[in-house]
């Protein structure tokens, strides 16, 4: 298998197979990192554990694989369908919805561009060859794969939402989950999204993921932050940007605005970035933690995830995978986004010492 955001010389975009290492491994980057208020290692919810993330994430591989080849709907079904026979409760349910429409715009667009090498959805390193999916293309393949959408897609998705069984959903005056929808998917979460979260991303062409979440992440890995407090950072940023809706579906809009404030001020603190922000995650991870678990900012975990997905099918993987980029970051030097051109001198500068060199970027990201 070709490593995720590194293609192979001989496929310059992701194929099928990297696609699905990189939903799976935005979902266990997600779940890994120690996220406030959420599951993560040594850190369970009595409904479920970390090691049920870790089944879920291997069990939806399959249907994202052929997330090109069926509509969105039926793929959120057979992964929904694929998670229950590894875990008890709901585990994934709103990473699939948003990492299916995302796995479908990718391998779309990886096969249009094969034959265009011109088009602006490939993501060109320093020298020359691609490096995946640029966020533009992807997120414009994204609003057609969305705009495409049909009534019987809103059936599966409903379908699934109902063998997934999450909870604090209530009742809708129109298109209730309980009931068969007559609308496409697209039109019934526009319906939701004032308040759901992740059908807000439909309603809006994941504007939380692309706006927010993934110029986060990316800012983080430039930076030198480890994979852990790059996710954490970017959950905490999209955390600051907007309520819970998870948390304001089971505990009221009051706590999931008090759940927001708390993020903000951990970031004004410093957030991992500073000993006193990385004590205010604690105190926050202690004050959301209960027996039922209904400040836990479910939603924007997904959304994290949403971006990490992003991002590796960037090639967000590969960050600091140049000897270009090992010597900037050696250096002290900031790094460009992924893309982006190096400054002028970077390229084909070594670091004096690469051993020392690799030992600095794994002590930026301590």
């Amino acid at each position: 298998m070709m490593g995720v955001g590194v293609p192979s010389p001989s496929r310059s975009v992701p194929a099928a197979a990297d696609v699905t290492a990189a939903a799976q491994l935005a979902c266990l980057l997600e779940a890994s990192a120690p996220k406030p208020g959420n599951v993560s290692p040594g850190r369970h919810f009595a409904d479920f554990r970390y090691e049920d993330l870790l089944a879920s994430a291997a069990a939806i591989g399959g249907p994202l694989a052929g997330a090109a080849t069926r509509p969105v709907g039926a793929t959120v079904r057979l992964a929904v369908e694929a998670t229950a026979r590894w875990t008890r409760s709901n585990t994934n349910l709103g990473i699939v919805l948003l990492l299916a429409p995302l796995a479908r715009a990718a391998l779309l667009e990886s096969a249009r561009t094969d034959s265009d090498p011109q088009s602006a959805v490939r993501n060109p390193r320093p020298d020359g060859s691609s490096n995946g999916l640029s966020r533009m293309g992807l997120r414009g393949a994204l609003g057609a794969v969305l705009e495409s959408t049909t009534v019987h897609d809103a059936r599966d998705v409903y379908a699934a939402i109902r063998r997934a069984a999450p909870g604090g959903l209530g009742r809708a005056e129109a298109q209730d989950v309980a009931d068969e929808p007559t609308m496409t998917l697209l039109e019934v979460m526009r319906l939701a999204a004032d308040r759901d979260g992740i059908a807000r991303e439909y309603a809006t062409a994941f504007e939380a993921t692309f706006g927010t979440g993934a110029p986060a992440l990316d800012r983080a890995r430039r930076d030198g932050l480890s994979w852990d407090d790059a996710v954490v950072e970017t959950f905490l940023t999209l955390l600051a940007a907007a309520p819970d809706t998870h948390v304001a579906r089971r505990s009221g809009t009051t706590v999931a605005a008090e759940v927001s404030q708390q993020a903000r001020a951990v970031l004004a603190e410093g957030g991992v970035r500073s000993a006193a922000g990385r004590r205010a995650i604690g105190e926050m991870d202690l004050r959301l933690r209960d027996a039922r678990n209904v400040a836990n900012p479910g939603t924007t975990a997904d959304l994290t995830a949403a971006a990490i997905f992003v991002e590796l099918l960037g090639g967000g993987w590969s960050l600091f995978g140049s000897p270009e980029r090992l010597a900037l970051l050696a250096r002290g030097a900031p790094l460009p986004p992924l893309g982006a051109p190096l400054p002028p001198g970077a390229r084909g500068v070594q670091p004096s010492d690469p051993g020392r060199a690799v030992g600095g970027c794994d002590a930026a990201t301590r």
